[in-house]
């Protein structure tokens, strides 16, 4: 090969390969720049980069490419060699880059010119002016050289395969852009006379042989060092900009990783955007505006956030800024993009503010009276959302001793609604939360953690919590209490997905969490893992992560009026006992409890469950007697009652039509009130058979169906009989207790001393924790009596498992998406066929429709950012555990026997369908 700095002139003679097809190769063999075999890929693409012209990074560029092309050129087989060696000019034809004439055909296979190809190149193009000399000459410009090619893989037709169009941007367009003529800033074009050169003499224009011969070829160590600079330069750089997509992008950074990989749980969950609220209403449900905010933000004795609250509060969210301070994980705007509701820090404040949180709305004429004034009104001082609440008065179950105040949610954090409609919010007590309480977790974590590991954040926190003058030592603790807590959390997520991994469920398949997202919850699995499991690992009994079980049986959050007159509450039917629900959930969202017994006996099963806030809580929620205070229109409900349509704030779409209504009302007699019973203002409801005697009063035992007949998914209504539990022998828990504290209609005892049914072990937990704040408080018998309501029995369910409950359905438009698991997202779907249901839809911020009450889904729908999908089957096209969206279905055709899932005949037709629709806005 000739040095291109001492190139002898043109020797036609020099012999170029038949097997070498791409002219502008055979051009640098027969100009003598490359030799005609093998070329190493820093000769080939330094020659070609200077060649271009080019300078500077677009040179760099250009070189990079030419050996991506030149690595592959000669095969997958021959990479290694090529690398090594370099690229077998001579051995190009039939490789990865032949078209094997899809091209121009120009050359052929025995290396000679088709002067007809030439000539058909040429009639693609038109006569162009050249800038040096002025005369008039053939040639194309880049959108008719595209246009050629396309044509060239017409002409080729099944014998085209789908990357040559790739193939082809690394040949006639970059040979427009080395040999077209043309200034800069030109249209530029492609001299055809250039081409009959290149291909019959294998010749350059002059121009191009001064730009390669003026650029000498850099020695083997200059471009190692070269090699070197760039290579860190670009290493710093990925660097760079790695940090700036994961401070500022880091959704996009995320969705872009493996979703199970270790890098995915150092990104911070995605969130959905809030758009601007531009009115809020809180409708009017028989709580006063004092009524309403304490149940917002009373304590009921939980600690669900792993530090305290002077901690929480001073945490920041885990966000990565570069030239910024991140917001508090506190701050309401920040803890809305979870589903939260937010709150003011105090009802004693301007009518301004509170109309801005939805108080003091602008349709209510009058308040209604305080329910109680037991308590105080809950304060709010740092302005958290809904279902936040401060413990003060902190004292460990365990060693008694004073603790910080804690921060833990409230049964409002669950059961507080709200639908958003044309940037309206409107807001209900008692209704299914909007929340995703995972995704809070994971932040909370995270944000604990780039506390410790982010530079310049924990100095930042220690000036929260402790002041800016606090010292070294003082801060140096503070950061060892944080780590141990941060490492707790790790360590405890690892052992729950080691277990989680290692178990099946009761019928055999492998456990694994569902996702639950926004609007959805595995209470009762969660419930379990935390009494039978984390609780006794804080209180530093071992080996029992056992009990662990996968969250895979998520539900939509329970409306929760009217539920103190049902017999039994949860979509199964399980829990009779008002205090054991409520303690029982206290205990769920982590409220602190004593099973250790490294201290003295009597002080197991203390715990800071608030048990009179749960009282003054249940008070609120069930009102008086509807029998005992019934007027001359008959019984009906107190206490916290379900919202009404909100067609008197929201506009001509949300207008009840009353001839609907009326027609809707004769399908609900037909097809509904058999299961749910009639509307809950009619004489019917209250006289139903239904009621049952209660002591010296009624509740509601509503009807329930059992599983094979309603068919809906089946994975809650089995949780508390299928799963198993361990329990410590020292604890001497004994589920037999149960019948013979509760004279229960069936057996309580477990066939193991210290292993039980779930559903067992929970109430006789409980039960033994509510007992001994009643022995600690000394209770009188009498105000026991009272505060258990000993009408209302600890004992299962006599009625077959599994089951559902069918409840009134008083507020049911409030309640979307529907069925138990949250799976149907509107009434108009839930009314049709199981078959037709979507598959799919995305829950978060998203708009509520009136005309169907719950959540318009089109086909395919594409979650936004931070939104959660709810979809039926999984990527392999298996269900989901707890995603079902069967059962409950509206389909037999007249004379068709009734089958399992199938609870009614099929609809008319929509227009009958939307009569119901209508009606049920009413109830």
């Amino acid at each position: 090969m000739h040095h291109p700095a001492s190139k002898p002139p043109l020797d036609p003679s020099i012999p170029v390969s038949p097997n070498n097809p791409c002219p502008f190769l055979r051009g640098l063999v027969g100009e003598g720049f490359v030799e005609g075999g093998t070329v190493p890929l820093n000769t080939l693409s330094q020659t070609i980069a200077n060649a271009t012209g080019e300078t500077g990074l677009k040179r760099v560029s250009g070189r990079i490419q030419v050996r991506g092309v030149a690595m592959i050129a000669n095969g997958v087989k021959h990479i290694l060699k090529s690398l090594w060696s370099g690229a077998q000019l001579d051995a190009l034809r039939g490789g990865p880059l032949d078209k094997r004439g899809a091209g121009s055909r120009i050359l052929g296979v025995d290396g000679k010119v088709n002067e007809d190809e030439i000539a058909r190149l040429a009639s693609f193009g038109r006569t162009y002016i050249d800038p040096n000399t002025g005369s008039s000459e053939p040639g194309l410009n880049a959108a008719e050289i595209k246009t050629f090619m396309r044509d060239n893989l017409k002409r080729a037709g099944s014998a085209a395969r789908w990357y040559y169009p790739l193939l082809m941007k690394f040949e006639w367009p970059v040979l427009l852009k080395i040999i077209g003529k043309g200034k800069q800033g030109e249209e530029r074009y492609l001299s055809v006379a250039d081409v009959r050169t290149l291909f019959e003499q294998r010749q350059f224009p002059d121009r191009i042989n001064q730009r390669i011969v003026s650029q000498p070829l850099l020695s083997s160590g200059q471009l190692r060092f070269r090699w070197a600079i760039a290579l860190s330069a670009l290493v710093i750089g990925l660097g760079l900009v790695a940090l700036v997509a994961v401070a500022e992008f880091p959704n996009q950074v995320r969705a872009m990783l493996p979703q199970k990989s270790v890098l995915v749980n150092l990104l911070p969950p995605p969130l959905p955007a809030v758009p601007e609220t531009k009115a809020a209403y809180w409708l009017e449900q028989n709580w006063s505006l004092k009524d309403r905010h304490w149940f917002h933000h009373a304590s009921q004795g939980t600690a669900t956030f792993p530090v305290p609250y002077e901690w929480f509060v001073a945490l920041e969210q885990p966000q990565l800024h570069l030239f910024s301070k991140p917001g508090m994980i506190k701050d309401s705007a920040y803890l809305e993009r979870f589903g939260f509701i937010p709150s003011p820090q105090t009802i004693q404040t301007d009518t301004a503010t509170l109309r801005r949180f939805g108080y003091a709305n602008v349709y209510e004429t009058a308040q209604v009276s305080d329910w109680s004034t037991r308590w105080t009104p809950a304060e709010n001082v740092d302005g958290l959302p809904v279902g936040f609440a401060r413990m003060t008065g902190v004292v460990d179950p365990a060693t008694g001793r004073r603790e910080d105040d804690m921060i833990g949610l409230t049964c409002a954090a669950c059961h507080t609604g709200q639908i958003h409609y044309q940037g309206v919010d409107v807001r209900f007590d008692g209704g299914a939360a909007m929340t995703d309480l995972k995704k809070l977790e994971l932040a909370t974590g995270l944000s604990i953690a780039y506390t410790l590991y982010v530079p310049f954040r924990f100095q930042r926190f220690a000036d929260r919590v402790l002041g800016t003058d606090a010292s070294q030592a003082d801060r140096a603790v503070l950061k060892q209490k944080l780590g141990a807590i941060g490492s707790f959390l790790i360590d405890w997520a690892k052992n729950y997905e080691k277990t989680i991994e290692g178990k099946t469920t009761w019928d055999g398949k492998q456990q694994q969490d569902t996702e639950e997202g926004f609007g959805r919850l595995d209470a009762l699995n969660r419930i379990g893992n935390q009494v039978f499991s984390q609780d006794l690992a804080m209180s530093g009994i071992k080996g029992f992560e056992k009990n662990l079980h996968a969250q895979d049986a998520p539900v939509s959050y329970p409306a929760i009026w009217t539920v103190p007159w049902f017999r039994f509450a949860q979509y199964d039917a399980s829990i009779e006992q008002p205090l054991i629900r409520n303690a029982g959930e206290a205990l769920g969202v982590t409220a602190l409890l004593n099973l250790s017994d490294a201290y003295p006996e009597e002080r197991l099963w203390r715990s800071s469950v608030n048990f009179r806030t749960l009282g003054w809580i249940e008070d609120m929620l069930r009102g008086p007697d509807p029998f005992k205070t019934a007027g001359p229109s008959g019984p009906k409900f107190g206490g916290l009652l379900a919202p009404k349509w909100p067609s008197q704030i929201l506009g001509d779409a949300w207008r009840l039509k009353p001839d609907r209504v009326e027609r809707g009302r004769a399908v609900y007699t037909e097809m509904c009130s058999g299961c749910h019973l009639p509307a809950i203002d009619t004489p019917a409801f209250w006289s139903s058979k239904r009621w049952e005697q209660n002591g010296d009063s009624k509740v509601l035992n509503a009807v329930t169906i059992p599983l094979n007949e309603i068919k809906t998914d089946p994975e809650q209504s089995l949780v508390l009989s299928k799963r198993t539990v361990d329990v410590p022998g020292f604890l001497k828990v004994n589920t037999a207790d149960l019948q013979k504290w509760w004279q229960c209609e069936i057996p309580t005892a477990s066939k193991s001393p210290n292993e039980m049914v779930y559903a067992l072990g929970l109430m006789t937990v409980v039960d033994l924790v509510a007992r001994k704040w009643m022995d600690d408080e000394k209770i009188p018998e009498a105000e026991r009596a009272e505060i258990w309501n000993l009408t209302r029995k600890n004992c299962l369910n006599p009625a077959p498992d599994p089951r559902y409950r069918a409840r009134p359905l008083n507020g049911i438009w409030a309640t979307a998406p529907y069925l138990h698991n949250g799976s149907v997202p509107s009434l108009y779907w839930l009314l049709k066929p199981q078959s037709e249901r979507p598959q799919k839809f995305c829950m978060g911020r998203r708009d509520y429709d009136p005309e169907i009450v719950g959540f318009a889904v089109s086909a395919n729908e594409r979650c936004k950012t931070g939104e959660t999908e709810l979809s039926a089957t999984g990527p392999d096209g298996k269900p989901i555990q707890g995603n079902s969206v069967l059962g409950h279905s509206f389909e037999l055709k007249p004379g068709e026997p009734k089958r399992p899932g199938v609870i009614g005949r099929m609809f008319k037709d929509d227009a009958e369908r939307y009569d119901l629709i209508e009606y049920l806005k009413t109830l």
